[in-house]
């Protein structure tokens, strides 16, 4: 396919997500099933459109006074892929396959208007009701962090020690362009690529069968190194998903001591079987059922709360969310995580740590919920973070935020990962 047919594959993709309000990844899947003609490149390049034009839907929608799939279509083209209208014009004029030109009005619009003067929220691309949120978090820079989770996102991985050094997993990559992260101890990262280039698909790699490595966003490297996980601990992953987190720990550990995985949601947790098998791990066991952890009841060194949030931190990943985001949504996750925190640190013996995490940027996600749950359980209180950062990642790397010189909050404009939220809770002795 040329480009004409891609673009107009990515308009089609779009209109049936406005449409049927359905997650990208599904109308994508549809898309691709339905055209099967289409190659993988193909299939790429009109997913790297889609999401593309979904991460910054507002101001494409803004610059061309319309909000259709195909303006925001052509929107990609103009401000992410280079190209201008009279050089799109020319690329698209014998395409059979293209669809209908630009409107004159949409056209005209984009040529005179400036997104200097768009409302601040179209300018950050965020939904309006949140950008009170990201103001009372970031303060006088919450435009440039909100524009930040507009980008694109690299390809992180996580080198599986266990297994093999960082260095052995890059050279194994080296055709993929992997590099060392710059943060994480044992990541490694493969640039995001612009246009139509697409990602290596990594997992495919005779070396990740080996188990050398894991796909894992830096900053999720980085909130699990922070647990500080050491050799012979008991260490509960409360909210253990698909495991990455766990695996990390579990390495960091070098197999030593014990962690607990759990995850009410029976499947997210279905993965983390297979994983651990590649790994090599040794010190985990699988729990899909809280009666399985009556007997950890103030037994573990440390549990960890990765708790389910709304996860604003992840929408250069997911952009459609953004989107779909509600005041009702952040309300059912803060609920969630109160419960989570108060059912997990039963669990935290005496002198023993609670940590929070999420994957969110908004304070009513984290901040507030660490301080809610202190004044509620004097039998803790936060310990910095930060000392633990500098041991770990040095001063010379790049900082995370903190809003109060102990919990540190991880995003894309600061430390170049998604966005996370760290907190450490230490219960009496």
């Amino acid at each position: 396919m040329r480009l004409g047919g891609r673009l107009e594959g990515a308009i089609s993709v779009l209109a049936d997500i406005d449409a049927r309000r359905r997650p990208v990844a599904d109308a994508l899947k549809d898309w691709g099933l339905a055209h099967r003609f289409a190659g993988s490149g193909d299939r790429a390049a009109i997913g790297n459109i889609v999401y593309d034009a979904l991460r910054m839907r507002l101001s494409h929608a803004w610059l061309m006074d319309d909000d259709s799939a195909a303006a925001i279509a052509y929107a990609v083209m103009f401000r992410q892929w280079g190209f201008t209208p009279e050089t799109l014009a020319a690329e698209l004029a014998d395409d059979k396959f293209a669809p209908p030109p630009l409107s004159d009005a949409a056209l005209s619009a984009f040529q005179s208007r400036q997104l200097a003067d768009a409302p601040a929220h179209i300018q950050g691309d965020i939904p309006e009701w949140v950008q009170a949120s990201f103001q009372k978090t970031f303060g006088d820079t919450w435009l440039a962090e909100a524009q930040a989770l507009a980008g694109r996102p690299t390809l992180d991985l996580r080198a599986n020690t266990l297994k093999a050094t960082r260095e052995k997993a890059i050279k194994a990559l080296e055709r993929a362009g992997a590099q060392k992260a710059r943060i994480a101890r044992n990541g490694i990262r493969i640039a995001a690529g612009e246009g139509a280039s697409r990602l290596p698909n990594v997992t495919a790699e005779l070396s990740f069968q080996k188990g050398w490595f894991e796909v894992q966003d830096e900053g999720s490297q980085i909130v699990a190194d922070l647990v500080l996980p050491g050799d012979g601990e008991q260490i509960l992953d409360y909210c253990a998903g698909g495991g990455g987190k766990t695996l990390a720990m579990s390495a960091a550990m070098h197999n030593k001591g014990q962690v607990h995985a759990y995850d009410a949601d029976r499947k997210r947790l279905a993965p983390i079987i297979e994983r651990l098998k590649r790994a090599g791990t040794r010190n985990v066991q699988v729990h899909d059922d809280a009666k399985a952890l009556k007997g950890l009841e103030g037994r573990c060194d440390k549990v960890l709360v990765d708790a389910p949030c709304t996860g604003t931190g992840t929408w250069r990943r997911r952009p459609d969310t953004k989107w779909r985001l509600t005041a009702k949504n952040l309300d059912e996750r803060t609920q969630q995580q109160q419960d989570a925190l108060t059912q997990a640190s039963a669990h935290v013996r005496d002198g023993g740590e609670l940590i929070y995490v999420t994957c969110s940027v908004l304070p009513q996600e984290n901040e507030e919920q660490v301080r809610r749950f202190v004044a509620d359980n004097p039998d803790y209180r936060i310990v910095s973070a930060l000392p633990a950062w500098d041991s770990l990642f040095g001063t010379d790397s790049p900082r995370p935020r903190s809003s109060d010189g102990e919990t540190i909050t991880l995003t894309p404009a600061s430390t170049d990962t998604d966005g996370f939220f760290f907190c450490r809770m230490r219960k009496k002795a």
